[in-house]
């Protein structure tokens, strides 16, 4: 079964917009790491927060150039380890499963040459009354039916980031004492 890593920080992220959001579908891109065999880890997401409605989210390509352009520049176009994963998008007022034009979305886009891919996940996520995520991953090929992914929460990549910010405030405070 494939599993999505979701790091703590991203996590965060998502639940932030979607408060701000409100009952307003929202969405963006995925960007990530394959790890090993079957298992991806999230890097980043986009977010609009445009062109949603309570019911239905439409994601706008030219919004999310810039993002996959950057993207690709700071992984130093290392294409099999990090790529484009797929999309993301809430449903506040929904369970957080595919919809009938979810799969028919995620199935245009696996199949469409131009976008180049074989394989895309779908994460659609919802905040609820506690405050805190409930979400669905699914992973859609050209070939095979969609399979619904494990989603793990990925705390040593936030351990990773924060030793990796503690140490170079460490560094900037040597230099500038």
């Amino acid at each position: 079964m494939v599993k999505l890593l979701l790091p703590d920080d991203i996590a965060s992220r998502l639940n932030i917009a979607l408060a701000k959001a409100r009952r307003q579908e929202i969405g963006g891109l995925i960007v990530g790491e394959h790890v090993m065999d079957e298992t991806f880890r999230i890097v980043d997401i986009s977010i609009q927060t445009s062109h949603g409605t309570r019911t239905h989210f439409e994601r706008d390509p030219v919004l999310h150039e810039e993002f996959l352009r950057e993207f690709f520049e700071r992984t130093g176009g290392d294409f099999e380890r990090y790529n484009y994963l797929g999309e993301w998008h809430s449903h506040p007022s929904f369970d957080p499963l595919p919809s009938a034009d979810d799969v028919r979305t995620m199935r245009s886009i696996v199949s469409d040459p131009k976008v180049g891919v074989n394989f895309a996940v779908l994460l659609i996520v919802r905040r609820t009354d506690s405050k805190r995520l409930s979400l669905s991953a699914t992973a859609f090929s050209q070939l095979l039916p969609p399979e619904s992914m494990i989603v793990v929460g990925d705390v040593a990549t936030a351990t990773r980031k924060r030793s990796l910010i503690e140490t170079s405030l460490d560094w900037l405070r040597n230099l500038v004492s």
